[in-house]
């Protein structure tokens, strides 16, 4: 066998190596096994979900060895029929339930996700308690004057919800504040 011989069967080694780890890559997250018993940790959202809220929603999960259930709620505008299918709304829910789905598996916590529609954000969230048990509700406040639930929908959470709720309203992002290392006089 001359060195070229062993210079190609090491690049095509090297080739397949890179192949091979491309393709894990972009393979679908797996499924982590769940009992049919296990408690369930709900995290209703619409738009996007803070980073804060899914993060402290999973470390919740993880210590109740519960499953995520994350909700993408749609809001279906009185002019459609409630069974409409809102596809443009759902292409844009979906890659955020994937990103969501991917942290959690990989922080070690089964998911379950599920699109909701409704006429409005509590209706959507009521028409999913009929149909689902949770065992703990996270849900996200707003921040910055966006994301979450608005103080209306969030004092309606609370008073109906069927279970355990956490409200979380994240550190609010916006230029940092400096702090005097001067003592006043």
């Amino acid at each position: 066998m001359s060195s070229l011989d062993v210079v190609l069967i090491v690049v095509a080694v090297a080739c397949a190596a890179g192949l091979v780890v491309v393709l894990v890559r972009r393979r679908p997250p797996r499924r982590l096994p769940v009992s049919a018993s296990a408690r369930r940790v709900l995290v209703p959202f619409s738009g996007k979900l803070d980073e804060t809220v899914l993060d402290a929603a999973i470390r919740i999960a993880r210590a109740e060895e519960a499953v995520l259930v994350p909700a993408y709620l749609l809001i279906v505008p009185l002019r459609y029929g409630e069974d409409s299918p809102l596809k443009d709304e759902v292409k844009i829910a979906m890659p955020v339930l994937e990103a969501v789905e991917h942290a959690a598996l990989r922080a070690g916590v089964p998911v379950d996700a599920r699109i909701e529609k409704g006429r409005t954000l509590t209706h959507a969230l009521r028409r999913l308690w009929e149909v689902e048990r949770f065992d703990r509700i996270v849900a996200p406040a707003p921040v910055n004057g966006g994301g979450g639930f608005t103080e209306k929908e969030l004092a309606w959470l609370l008073a109906n919800a069927p279970t355990e709720t956490v409200v979380l309203k994240p550190t609010p992002t916006g230029p940092p504040r400096i702090r005097s290392t001067r003592r006043a006089a």
